[in-house]
């Protein structure tokens, strides 16, 4: 009945061709989309020593954000119930009754394919299916059998949003070595504090929906508990790119110290606060920061101009400690 009375409320609701557009731009949601786009920047800068071919970026970028655009549009049609259930989301496209779920579904799907074509032609073949993959793990393994059934649904969830990473090594190299799949694992285990900090902040509107969020099974102390393992877990990965991996260099070693003791500092006080919604804001809004500001140091330390300075600064270290010695 909720289906048929939203779909008959499609054309009252679109007064015109621009409404039309915008709905289903917000079914893409596109404020998560430049998070991934990031990661995947960052493994192709990575992969080709900071000389990223210009068509390549653009094509991987644009192949990433159609693959993403199509799972956010599959998410919404697959939890119209859940969107239509809470406030928070309610006035989405499908439970307002702006898009009928057959036409998001055939939006999704051309969406699907227009990115495995692109990657596929104009990259290579692994970059293009790794983007399906990662569709398909966010929908099925994700959505379907995790998100409503598990509290580590986020857990074992965030390896679809991690998988961008790999996508942007395979298009530059055609393969996928170790430092793409630990960028692939910082991805992985830095997913769960972001998404928990969030799920602490809206814990009620989870509840409301019969969600099993770990704020919402295990309450908010035994939360802000499993945040702080996995940022202790995170922040020495991070490092790893630098040693003994070698795939980063000195500068990114720096902005990830940097970042990763602040994040150590706000995990820290959320677990002295578990209850602080301010505080889970806090740490919600900063872990994006990071996020983009880790692989945006991936992209500054790859490039040759760094390695040269870098090198440069080194050599007239290594020249003043020597007359210091003598």
């Amino acid at each position: 009945m909720q289906e048929m009375m939203v779909g008959a409320d499609v054309s009252r609701k679109h007064q015109n061709f621009l409404q039309v557009i915008h709905s289903y731009y917000q079914l893409t949601k596109p404020r998560i989309i430049p998070l991934l786009l990031i990661t995947t920047a960052a493994g192709m800068w990575m992969a080709s020593d900071g000389r990223v071919d210009p068509f390549l970026l653009l094509v991987t970028l644009t192949g990433g954000t159609l693959a993403a655009a199509s799972a956010q549009t599959l998410n919404c049609i697959y939890d119209r119930d859940i969107d239509y259930a809470m406030e928070r989301t309610r006035r989405r496209p499908i439970p307002s009754g702006r898009v009928q779920s057959s036409h998001a579904l055939l939006f999704a799907i051309v969406l699907g394919c227009l990115s495995f074509t692109l990657l596929a032609l104009c990259a290579n073949l692994l970059s293009a299916l790794l983007a399906m993959s990662g569709i398909v793990f966010y929908m099925l393994i994700y959505t379907h059998l995790l998100k409503r059934h598990t509290a580590q649904n986020i857990v074992i969830g965030g390896a679809a949003g991690a998988i961008p990473a790999l996508v942007g090594w395979a298009a530059v190299t055609g393969s996928l070595s170790w430092p793409a799949w630990l960028l692939f694992a910082i991805v992985f285990v830095w997913t769960p504090p972001h998404f928990w900090a969030l799920a602490l902040m809206i814990r009620d509107d989870y509840a409301k929906v019969g969600i099993p969020m770990l704020p919402v099974v295990a309450g908010e102390v035994a939360t802000t508990r499993q945040i702080w393992i996995y940022t202790l877990i995170m922040v020495p990965m991070t490092l790893l790119l630098v040693y003994p991996l070698g795939a980063s260099g000195v500068v990114y070693g720096i902005i990830a110290a940097i970042l990763g003791s602040v994040f150590i500092k706000k995990a820290w006080a959320l677990l002295q606060e578990p209850e602080n919604k301010q505080l889970a804001r806090s740490l919600f809004k900063f872990s994006i920061l990071y996020m983009m500001l880790l692989c945006t140091g991936i992209v500054i330390d790859s490039l040759p101009k760094t390695h040269q300075l870098t090198a440069f600064v080194a050599e007239h270290i290594q020249t003043l400690i020597s007359a210091i010695a003598f």
